[in-house]
């Protein structure tokens, strides 16, 4: 099972909306979400979660001036930020630097900490709170990193647990906006394959926050968390987004009209023991072209939070060739190489989306632009 619970305050309700998007006052939202920790999507409104959408895109807008005319951001003038990775990274690291260097920040990455080991967690967060005005936290635990947050005195982020993986979801939806240039509200989502993971956790929560469809289809024997998707449908009553859940049998149902093809590696970090029976439970998962074609939409996309097995060309990838005769997993290599496919525009709005997370919660947002997100353009 997992955790759903919220840190959210009780008293605070999401407010009653239709399906199609409402607006929110800046200033209030952007009020709300100072000195806040970002750990679960749970804990966000709809609006809140727009919010940090539309930061991402004028974000990713200002990164591109600041390149072209050679200037320095200053969201994070005299802020300094603690990553801690108990599991390895590309994109979440890379990301969580290059945002903070990006604005003036300092950030240190710490490895071989006392942190669970000589020292516990709560005592490691009360140290790093006296030091940093944020954490980073990636690793296996979601006690560990709300432990973080309750004893460090400053916002944690969550740069994936075992349970959920916010910040994804948030790079998921921008590159969404992107492509598909629609309203969250009408966009039908579909997670293929591993379904009772965190990657497709966050992801359903997100969709039904803003609105959407979401659709998991995969195997009876990792469909997602019941207690989650009850929790959903409840919350989608309120902001009109809606929860499917699928298996192959159902294959045309699930895919007709889909807008996104979502999938994740069939085996995660700390699971290498699971290889044979999670390709024999989802060899018949495997997204490719022919189920772009069963959508029935030739803007159809297909997402990947990526590494994603779709060749021969690493150990892995050969290893899982030579063992069970198979060229590729989740996906298809011609689908990884098609036009549907907007993985790597996905990976390089991580570090927008992220970016977006920390200067809600620690940066000079406010100060910088005080009535608007355009104020946050450079001009020449």
């Amino acid at each position: 099972s997992i955790s759903l619970s919220s840190s959210r305050p009780r008293h605070t309700r999401l407010p009653t909306r239709t399906a199609s998007a409402m607006s929110y006052d800046y200033k209030t939202v952007a009020g709300e979400l100072k000195g806040r920790s970002f750990l679960t999507l749970l804990d966000f409104t709809p609006d809140q979660i727009r919010f940090m959408l539309d930061l991402s895109a004028k974000l990713k807008t200002r990164k591109q001036q600041a390149r072209e005319i050679g200037v320095q951001g200053n969201l994070f003038t005299g802020k300094n930020v603690v990553l801690i990775f108990d599991k390895g990274s590309t994109r979440t690291r890379c990301s969580f630097e290059v945002a903070v260097q990006d604005e003036g920040g300092g950030v240190t990455f710490l490895s071989g900490s006392h942190m669970g080991k000589k020292e516990s967690v709560e005592d490691t967060a009360k140290v790093l709170g006296q030091l940093y005005d944020g954490i980073e936290f990636r690793g296996y635990a979601q006690a560990d990193v709300e432990a973080l947050a309750k004893f460090s005195g400053v916002p944690v982020w969550n740069g994936l647990t075992d349970e959920f993986h916010p910040t994804q979801a948030l790079a998921d939806f921008l590159t969404a906006r992107e492509c598909l240039k629609k309203p969250y509200n009408e966009m039908k989502v579909i997670y293929i394959g591993d379904a009772a993971n965190n990657v497709a956790y966050s992801l359903m929560i997100c969709t039904v926050k803003l609105g959407g469809k979401f659709v998991a289809l995969g195997p009876k024997e990792r469909s997602p968390d019941p207690a989650l998707v009850a929790k959903m449908e409840a919350l989608g009553k309120e902001t009109g987004g809606t929860v499917e859940v699928y298996d192959i049998t159902q294959r045309k149902t699930a895919l007709a009209g889909a807008d996104v093809l979502y999938t994740d590696v069939w085996v995660s970090m700390g699971e290498e023991d699971l290889f044979a029976e999670r390709i024999a439970l989802l060899k018949d998962y495997q997204v490719d072209m022919s189920m772009i074609a069963d959508t029935n939409n030739p803007d159809c996309i297909f997402l990947h939070c990526l590494p994603a097995f779709h060749d021969t060309e690493t150990t892995v990838g050969k290893e899982v060739k030579e063992k069970f005769g198979l060229d590729a997993m989740e996906c298809s290599d011609e689908l990884f190489r098609s036009k549907h496919c907007a993985a790597f525009q996905q990976a390089g709005n991580r570090l927008h989306t992220i970016k977006a997370v920390m200067v809600c919660t620690i940066g000079h947002l406010l100060r910088r632009a005080p009535n608007s997100l355009d104020e946050l353009e450079f001009k020449e």
